[in-house]
């Protein structure tokens, strides 16, 4: 409705002036007067306009055809060219407009052949300048609003595939998060139940410190998903390290609930600082090359979870006896290297592998895994830092 109304204002404008143009036209000795056909023929052009974003070339020959016939009644001079030019942008705006500039071409031809027979003079003429000039500008103007209207789309389009990007890039994080935390979670688990289930009845302590350790953990492991979970649902993420409080898409900070309702903390980012809880947990032997030093929030979380992935694969698949995790400070950031004893490496690499890489390599370092001399497996990589 709004289209047409705004088509129909085209129409009443162009009309308008037509008439106008008519009116006041100067009658040279050889014309006609203006009668009921010239205003006719010129309000014809103008209502033919209501065709020309549906069919653009069409309402051009339209418009062009009864011009060319007001002038060859010899009506005086151009007075009906209004909406002749809304006819030549229409052709010009149009997405498909082949058709459309090769009727304004044979358009313009005609016109500049006939005014060179009534004027009698070149082509190149001064006289024949105003009435071509403005036709050209009228597509000009069309060409113009349509390439604005070609970039403003390329633009949206744009915007749209790197917010559909960010989505998938959440999602691919999220799923990592969850590997990397129920990975972790089972290997611990494993560990300490199996020494649980083992000193049960000479050392009852050391028992139910291995039980406090798998409660501990799975605790952990809870409130971590759930802020994963959440993300997925409600569309927050995980916080930057650093910051205590999960932040939405958007950069709002919310907060998480359990399932009672009440607000639950979500976890901080991980750090250097908890792989000696980690190691302990599961085994393995935490050793340092180098002076420790406080490194950048994302190469320390990265760095956490490439180790805690690495682990954990030692723990669950390996069968390790021994799991040594070497932490290297360099100058120009921080070397890590996770090697154990056990039969290696089975099959082609999984998830946990390939999160591993990718966190390394979104911060500009590098990961790799394989066979280690000796036997047992190794997983080696750098962050810059």
């Amino acid at each position: 409705m709004r289209r047409w109304m705004a088509e129909a204002g085209v129409v009443a404008v162009a009309g308008t002036v037509t008439v106008y143009r008519i009116a006041v036209a100067g009658v040279a000795p050889a014309d006609r007067a203006p009668d009921g056909w010239a205003y006719g023929l010129g309000l014809a052009m103008a209502l033919a306009l209501l065709a020309r974003r549906r069919w653009p070339a069409a309402t051009l020959a339209t418009v062009g055809a009864l011009f060319l016939t007001y002038h060859m009644s010899r009506y005086p001079g151009g007075a009906p060219a209004a909406p002749l030019w809304v006819a030549m942008y229409s052709v010009a705006v149009a997405p498909r407009r082949r058709s459309g500039l090769a009727v304004a071409a044979v358009f313009l031809l005609l016109d500049l052949h006939g005014r060179m027979m009534v004027e009698d003079v070149g082509p190149l003429d001064a006289t024949l300048d105003s009435s071509t000039v403005v036709f050209g500008a009228a597509l000009l103007l069309g060409e113009a609003v349509r390439s604005r209207r070609i970039r403003l789309t390329l633009s949206a389009a744009e915007r749209d595939r790197a917010a559909e990007q960010r989505v998938i890039e959440e999602r691919i994080r999220i799923a990592r998060e969850l590997h990397d935390v129920t990975a972790h979670t089972l290997a611990v688990v494993g560990v300490q139940a199996g020494v649980a289930a083992e000193v049960l009845e000479d050392d009852p302590d050391q028992a139910r410190a291995a039980l406090d350790v798998v409660r501990q953990a799975s605790r952990e492991a809870m409130v971590e998903l759930r802020a994963a979970v959440g993300a997925l649902r409600d569309g927050r993420r995980e916080p930057a390290p650093g910051d205590h409080r999960p932040a939405g898409l958007d950069g709002t900070l919310g907060d998480l609930r359990d399932p009672a309702g009440e607000p639950s903390p979500a976890p901080p980012a991980p750090a250097l600082d908890r792989l000696p809880e980690l190691t302990a947990a599961t085994g393995a032997v935490l050793l340092h090359d180098g002076e420790p030093r406080p490194m950048p929030r994302a190469v320390e979380a990265t760095a956490y979870r490439i180790v805690q992935e690495a682990v954990a694969n030692a723990v669950r698949h390996a069968d390790a006896h021994r799991i040594e995790v070497r932490l290297g400070y360099r100058p120009d950031g921080l070397t890590l290297t996770i090697q154990d004893d056990g039969r290696g490496a089975g099959g082609p690499p999984g998830n946990g592998l390939r999160g591993m890489a990718e966190r390394a390599t979104g911060l500009g370092g590098w990961l790799r895994a394989g066979p280690a001399e000796g036997g047992g497996f190794q997983v080696r990589g750098w962050l810059p830092g």
